[in-house]
């Protein structure tokens, strides 16, 4: 389950002051010093689609329909994806796919400063990136746990969230609402460069190959992926609420948020890079915090616990009425999105084989945001039926319920008292440090 659409203890948790542990591995360390400086440039393309969007076509249909256009070929390569992240080196899989996004971006960059840019070709170029997250992503995901020990997983989560919104929503919106102010074109360039920090970064760590054995088909691989998710009701059940919960909150918040903002409080695109930015604060107190407080014992519960609250906060975009109103509601939302993210990932790592892990991490975004281009489909609908306020309440609600309603899924705390969620085995994680 990813709550942070464009991203991650062991028992005892993280000593105190134990958050910048991992940054002592050399390759962990080189990866996220790359991956920082990228982000900030993904901070500046969230701010930068949005706004273009919006200027080719001053209508919350026109974000719905860059929206589809970026998430449908992320859904549709990610399993392959998966499959690629655990067959081949998980560093080049990451550099080719960080190549194809900072050629999307820079070509999009170049139609913007021309003058030439329509719709659909901001669609088409959208979707290039969205190819490319379908392979970067469960590589990414599945690299983390060979780069550091397994003790020192629950502080490498909470880093990635510590410094995940402050690049990604903190300094790259403030960052982007001020390249606006000089070009659009100007912001997707700075993006496009920010790509050759991790691309350097991730050819700069060592090779890890996959181990030598015998590859089934990709075919017989997804099963085995699918079987392992099947069997366990803690991956199922967090899915498949996932996928419910983001058709119905996700699409309204991704597009409606910004056009509140520009056409109902008549606001700047600095004024949504503000508040944006403010959500990146509250996560990274969240991602501070749980690197000192370390891995919950009722980690399943606190995930859901803290998941539900978050999306019961969507409804206050709604009930908004001042820009510092929505920066509240975003601080807070993304403190509680982040803190359940943190226990998922490291939930993960501790219950998923490391051969499956780029699978199950593929299989994760799939059917979390599978539905996801429906829910971008129905948003102006919707909106343009109950109102674009209603509608952000409504989501928040529904959400919220289909959340909370996973928690109560039979079998879907086992983990929390010591099992793996599948009987007859155990936590089997494999890591190899460096």
């Amino acid at each position: 389950m990813q709550h942070s659409h464009e991203a991650l203890d062991r028992p005892g948790g993280v000593a105190r002051g134990g958050l910048l542990a991992p940054l002592r591995y050399r390759d962990f360390r080189i990866l996220w010093t790359g991956m920082t400086i990228s982000l900030v440039g993904d901070g500046v393309f969230l701010i930068a689609v949005a706004w273009e969007s919006y200027a080719l076509w001053n209508a919350p249909a026109a974000l719905s329909i860059v929206g589809i256009g970026m998430t449908v070929p992320t859904i549709v390569f990610l399993l392959l994806g998966g499959v690629m992240s655990d067959r081949h080196d998980r560093r080049r899989v990451m550099a080719c796919a960080d190549g194809l996004r900072a050629a999307a971006v820079g070509v999009l960059a170049a139609l913007v400063v021309t003058g030439a840019l329509r719709l659909w070709e901001l669609v088409a170029l959208v979707a290039v990136y969205g190819a490319g997250t379908a392979f970067f992503t469960p590589a990414f995901e599945a690299i983390v746990p060979d780069l550091v020990p397994r003790e020192e997983l629950p502080a490498a989560n909470a880093l990635d969230q510590f410094v995940r919104p402050i690049a990604l929503r903190l300094v790259g919106p403030v960052v982007g609402g001020g390249l606006l102010a000089i070009s659009t074109g100007v912001a997707f360039a700075v993006d496009a460069l920010s790509f050759i920090a991790t691309l350097a970064a991730v050819l700069a760590i060592r090779a890890r190959p996959p181990a030598g054995i015998p590859h089934p088909s990709t075919s017989s691989a997804l099963k085995e992926g699918l079987r392992f998710v099947r069997s366990r009701t803690w991956l199922w059940g967090t899915l498949l609420s996932a996928a419910i919960a983001y058709l119905a909150f996700l699409g309204p918040t991704e597009v409606l948020l910004p056009f509140v903002v520009k056409n109902e409080l008549h606001a700047s695109a600095g004024t949504l890079g503000l508040i944006l930015a403010a959500g990146g604060a509250g996560a990274v107190g969240a991602a501070a915090f749980m690197g000192r407080r370390g891995h919950p014992r009722r980690d399943v519960t606190i995930m859901y616990a803290t998941w539900t609250l978050a999306t019961i906060c969507v409804a206050a975009y709604g009930l908004a009425t001042a820009a510092w109103q929505l920066m509240l509601a975003c601080l807070v939302f993304n403190a509680l999105e982040a803190g359940g993210t943190i226990v998922w990932a490291t939930i993960k790592q501790k219950h998923v084989p490391g051969r499956l892990l780029g699978r199950v991490s593929s299989l994760d975004w799939l059917i979390s945001i599978g539905l996801l281009p429906l829910s971008f489909a129905l948003t102006a609908p919707v909106a343009a039926v109950v109102g674009v306020r209603a509608t952000l309440v409504g989501a928040a609600l529904i959400g919220a319920a289909v959340t909370l309603g996973a928690y109560f899924l039979p079998g879907m705390t086992d983990i929390e008292h010591g099992g793996s969620g599948d009987p007859g085995l155990g936590d089997v994680t494999a890591v190899v440090p460096s």
